[in-house]
């Protein structure tokens, strides 16, 4: 933890020196801007976006039909909001880890739900150049000019950014503003359910092999509980015999009794520590045994490759979208996702087809989830997101008909500021319910 904190306050350190160096050497003025702490790193050699000219035709099929994409999911994601506040006010749930206010904002290594990994900022990345090219793609199309485009910096990567022609984009109107509004929030969801489809696929080739006594989970007050054994561990030796599987662990405690104390000795994150355990009679519930009960559960690969397969059903993305936080707050129905999300000693447990395999598998789902969240939180009709202008141009042009344009502000303003303060009721009121 420690060596991570360090590592941090030495990035911050030297991105604010080298940042205030260039700033005020004034360097390199042409490609870098400064917005207050922020450094963005551009570049107006941006003519391959002009390579998709040839193809304009499709790409506005695309944009339309991402339109009415946009709007469905719109639609949706303002439905569950709603619910969502409902089911607050009249459940008054209890405050768990996810109402902590640093896990409202998606930043990796603060988020309790989002690991600082390189596959976590790799999908990041991804999500934003996906998006902005989407944007560069359909300005282009709609003969709107693209003026540059570039990363925003804080340390690390925060942003990536296209710059359109302003007067281009305000002359634009209707369907093909619309279009070039939504095509970053449909490159987000089509990629994410892609990354999501191949990570499905991909599991296909992963085979439960192991017998390896991987110790998952601790029953409470049970004697391996009392003696602080860690879950998350590999048994290799119980009661001074050298282990290897989980039938020679029944084997050794065949020949034990309720009372014995035998020493346990397990493998956690690299140390391998002993445990004195006082055994106890196994729970009538479990059956009618005789020798000592140590009170572990093992890892169960063929039940999580069932597991896995729910991923393919209607309800998959569901699943996906959850997994980051229900692996952190129940983990005892949920951790065996923990695989597709961060290294864990699961791997051990399975036959995989190459060496990279659950890196890959990770960098498929971050990426996957942060297009997937990107994407349809966008949508939402709430100015200044591509969802909210998308719903602006839509209402001017409706009241643009009727000669009532005046009127087009006002209700965006309105919907703007009521889809505001849904998303803030969500957040505070299960801390004023609970006050």
């Amino acid at each position: 933890m420690m060596n991570w904190i360090l590592l941090i306050v030495l990035l911050i350190a030297g991105y604010a020196l080298a940042a205030y160096y260039i700033h005020q050497k004034k360097l390199w003025q042409d490609h870098i801007t400064f917005y207050g702490p922020f450094m963005a790193i551009k570049t107006d050699r941006v003519g391959f976006f002009d390579a998709c000219l040839p193809f304009s035709a499709f790409f506005r099929i695309y944009g339309t039909l991402g339109v009415v994409i946009v709007v469905l999911v719109s639609v949706l994601m303002t439905a569950m909001l709603l619910m969502s506040v409902q089911h607050i006010l009249v459940q008054r749930p209890e405050l768990t880890q996810a109402n902590d206010p640093k896990n409202v904002l998606a930043i990796p290594g603060v988020n309790d739900f989002i690991p600082f990994t390189f596959a976590v900022w790799f999908g990041l990345l991804i999500t934003m150049i996906v998006h902005e090219f989407g944007h560069a793609i359909l300005c282009r199309v709609e003969g709107i000019r693209v003026r540059s485009m570039g990363i925003l910096l804080a340390a690390i990567p925060i942003g990536a950014f296209v710059e359109p022609d302003e007067g281009d984009q305000e002359r634009a109107t209707g369907l093909p503003k619309m279009r070039m509004f939504g095509a970053g929030i449909t490159n987000n969801i089509i990629v994410g359910l892609v990354c999501f489809a191949l990570m499905i696929a991909l599991l296909g080739y992963a085979v439960p092999a192991s017998n390896t006594p991987l110790i998952k989970g601790i029953y409470v007050d049970s004697p391996a509980w009392t003696a602080g054994v860690p879950a998350n561990s590999v048994l290799t030796q119980v009661n001074g015999v050298p282990v290897t599987s989980r039938n020679d662990v029944s084997s050794v405690l065949e020949k034990t009794n309720p009372g014995d104390t035998i020493p346990l000795v397990v493998e956690s994150k690299g140390e391998t520590k002993t445990y004195q355990l006082t055994l106890a009679a196994w729970p009538k519930e479990m059956g009618e045994k005789t020798s000592g009960f140590m009170g572990v559960s093992y890892y169960d690969a063929a039940l999580v490759k069932e597991q896995f397969s729910l991923l393919a059903t209607p309800v998959g993305v569901i699943i996906l979208l959850a997994i980051p936080i229900y692996t952190i707050m129940d983990p005892n129905s949920w951790s065996h996702f923990s695989l597709l999300t961060i290294d864990s000693v699961d791997a051990v447990m399975w036959q995989v087809p190459f060496s990279e395999f659950w890196f890959i598998i990770q960098l498929l789902f971050w990426c996957g989830w942060f297009n997937f969240v990107v994407g349809t939180f966008n949508a939402l009709p709430l100015v200044p997101l591509d969802g909210g202008y998308i719903f602006k141009e839509g209402m001017d042009r409706l009241m643009a008909r009727r000669g009532w344009l005046q009127y087009s502000q006002y209700i965006v303003g309105a919907i703007s500021y009521g889809m505001l303060a849904i998303l803030l009721a969500v957040i505070i009121l299960p801390f004023l319910i609970n006050s």
